[in-house]
């Protein structure tokens, strides 16, 4: 999947929302470095630590659908291609949500603001616009129900209207894939979020648990 299509699908709605920057960061919340090393289409590792936005699922990597040309695409490196372009355009400010300590996991919400247009200081949530875009997904816990409610919503509404990934018939859904790896025994393509019991909280990096 081409970059410049990859933005279309999705900086044609942001752009009439106004321009969108990172602000100062308040404290506890921090931006995906510029060095970050793009692991998936929901994920990337910086300094020894992954960091995964929570409730998203991407597209799973070694798996492929047929483009509108009739060529074979990796679905995987599409989202990740759209996280890419997305963190790129939008510089958002992450915070953590969740860690897993035992796989140097840190599961993030990432949001950018806006800085011009009538909904000035508004918030745009990364997870939220790659799911719109038809580039990302709802990740679901074991029991089919999504990880995180909104995003579920967001994507129930990109795939009604086709956009995106969801555009291409033979889409391997990854939440299908990995459901389905669950019921017959076999490891999950992706780890699953932790589940929230207590409210969420911010803190500096490197503040003691």
């Amino acid at each position: 999947m081409r970059r410049p299509y990859a933005l279309a699908v999705v900086l044609a709605p942001l752009a009439a929302l106004g321009c969108v920057s990172a602000q100062a960061a308040p404290l506890g919340w921090f931006p995906v470095p510029s060095n970050a090393v793009y692991l998936t289409g929901d994920s990337w590792s910086h300094a020894g630590t992954i960091y995964r936005l929570y409730g998203v699922q991407s597209c799973l990597r070694g798996t492929s659908f047929t483009n509108g040309h009739g060529m074979r695409r990796d679905c995987g490196e599409a989202s990740l291609a759209m996280l890419v372009a997305l963190t790129r355009d939008l510089q958002p400010q992450c915070y953590d949500a969740a860690e897993q300590t035992q796989t140097r996991t840190v599961f993030v919400f990432c949001v950018a603001t806006r800085t011009v247009g009538s909904r000035e200081s508004s918030r745009i949530d990364l997870g939220t616009a790659l799911i719109a875009s038809g580039f990302g997904f709802a990740a679901l816990k074991p029991d089919g129900q999504p990880v995180h409610a909104p995003y579920f919503v967001a994507q129930l509404v990109a795939q009604r209207a086709r956009v995106g990934l969801w555009a291409f018939p033979d889409m391997p859904e990854p939440n299908a894939i990995i459901l389905r790896a669950l019921r017959e025994g076999a490891p999950s393509p992706a780890p699953a979020a932790p589940q929230l019991s207590t409210p969420m909280r911010t803190h500096n990096k490197g503040e003691s648990e």
